[in-house]
């Protein structure tokens, strides 16, 4: 006889698992399938282990530098199977913290691959998921209202076939036995540029190969101008307006070599390993929607405002929804979707209001509109910026690299964004974020007394520099 559920989450990733969450505290009786591990991408193969090692790299760069800060470091090195052991033992620690939450919640764990049942003698509307597990057996659990959550998948190149060896993504690239000596990176996003930095901070030969003409395009302009510049200083090469040709690809003597269109003709590069960084593709195949009206489009499944797909009783959140494809905001859809659910009053999710963050070093953070953007839009646009040059606290850290940049309505004093790049800013973005939210003034952000010394001055300051009243500049 099948199990049957108020909620059925199809995938523990923080989408599905805070999802989860909120419902069980809302008192529905709820279950999740998830084909691997609770925490999908983020936990597994994604946030947490990539922060892992750009930490240890991060640790290895400053210790290569210690004599500035006093210290003298002799004999310094890096032992990567430790690095990776560190690395996972984070993940097991943070999959104990969830396993602890579902019994917590009373939250039933189901492993295995769901797929979407249509009508039938278990349920008369599509929304039955039946659990295929490793051993071969199966089984049906009937929910009143099935959550999607099934994340998404690094995105491939057609000509540029993932082996492992030669051609990797990120998740063959997290688990590496051992560092190369050189690393191609096709796309200059945010994954990409997190890799340039953390393979460049181990003494890997590094080479980003991206088509637009500027890395991290989604950013604002000056924070990748800064970015590329600081990059640069670190030896790694940025090949930018490039247009990949996969169909000249070599494999030889342990090395792998692609050619790109450049504005001035074609040229090749060459390194041991070459990572595939282009975006991500949502996981909605094979999981049984063709038995259900559930509409996919652009290769993503279609909501309304509301998570609800065309199934009325089933919602879908996260990466296989599009969108912003981040795991924060996975998790404040998943809240939004089961509130919608329970009956409580919901928002709708406002891009400019979700922060962005990039964890290279130095990080980058922002939120909102960058200046291009609001002229774009018609703004009458006025921004301040202020460097962390003058900030103590960057040069007690030895870090004064990058700059807090504030873009403002110049009619109404609105702010329209804040963009950074320096030392913590993907720490400091959250102040920015409330300030959005509460549709704050340069003026408002600069009456609020930031302690002294702290990074987060240069938040008031830059606030401050709209007006050109910058007190430290």
């Amino acid at each position: 006889m099948s199990q049957e559920f108020d909620l059925v989450v199809l995938g523990g990733g923080p989408g599905g698992y805070v999802a989860a969450i909120r419902a069980a505290q809302l008192g529905m009786k709820v279950a999740i399938v998830e084909k691997e591990k609770l925490g999908g991408t983020c936990l597994n193969r994604g946030c947490i282990p990539s922060k892992a090692l750009l930490r240890s790299a991060e640790v290895y760069a400053t210790m290569k530098e210690s004599d500035k800060y006093g210290i003298v470091a002799d004999n310094i090195g890096v032992q990567f199977d430790k690095v990776q052991a560190r690395k996972a033992s984070i993940i097991e620690s943070q999959l104990k913290g969830l396993n602890y939450l579902m019994s917590k919640g009373k939250i039933q764990v189901f492993s295995g691959l769901g797929r979407v049942m249509g009508p039938s003698i278990f349920s008369p509307q599509a929304g039955a998921v039946r659990i295929e597990k490793a051993d071969g057996d199966q089984e049906i659990i009937v929910p009143k209202f099935l959550l999607l959550a099934t994340g998404s998948r690094p995105r491939t190149l057609p000509g540029l076939a993932v082996d492992g060896e030669y051609v990797l993504t990120s998740d063959e690239a997290l688990e590496l036995a051992e560092l190369p000596k050189s690393m191609l990176i096709v796309g200059g996003g945010v994954i990409g540029i997190e890799w340039a930095s953390l393979l460049s901070d181990f003494g890997v030969e590094v080479t980003v190969i991206e088509a637009a003409e500027r890395i991290l395009p989604q950013e604002d302009e000056e924070i990748s101008k800064e970015m590329q510049r600081l990059l640069k200083k670190r030896k790694v090469k940025l090949v930018t307006g490039a247009k990949l040709l996969t169909d000249s690809v070599t494999k030889e003597a342990g090395q792998i070599t692609v050619s790109a269109e450049l504005a001035g003709g074609t040229q090749s590069f060459t390194a041991d390993k070459l990572l595939v960084s282009v975006g991500r593709a949502a996981n909605v195949e094979n999981i049984g929607l063709e038995a259900t009206e559930i509409k996919v489009e652009r290769g993503v499944i279609v909501v309304n405002e509301h998570y609800q797909t065309a199934e009325s009783h089933i919602y879908a959140i996260g990466d296989c929804i599009g969108g912003l494809q981040l795991a924060h905001v996975a998790s404040h859809e998943g809240i939004a979707a089961v509130e919608h659910i329970a009956g409580l009053p919901t928002h709708q999710l406002d891009a400019t209001k979700v922060p962005k963050c990039t964890y290279s070093r130095p990080e980058v953070a922002s939120v909102g509109l960058t200046e291009q953007e609001a002229k774009d839009k018609g703004y009458q646009v006025k921004a301040g910026k202020f460097s962390f040059k003058a900030i103590g606290k960057a040069l007690v850290y030895g870090e004064t690299d990058g700059f807090v940049k504030v873009v403002v309505d110049a009619k109404t004093n609105d702010l329209l964004g804040v963009h950074m790049i320096g030392p913590h800013v993907t720490e400091m973005i959250a102040e920015a974020n409330l300030a959005r939210v509460l549709d704050a003034t340069p003026w408002e952000i600069a009456q609020t007394i930031h302690p002294h010394p702290t990074l987060s001055e240069a938040i008031a300051e830059a606030a401050l520099a709209v007006d050109g009243k910058s007190i430290h500049a």
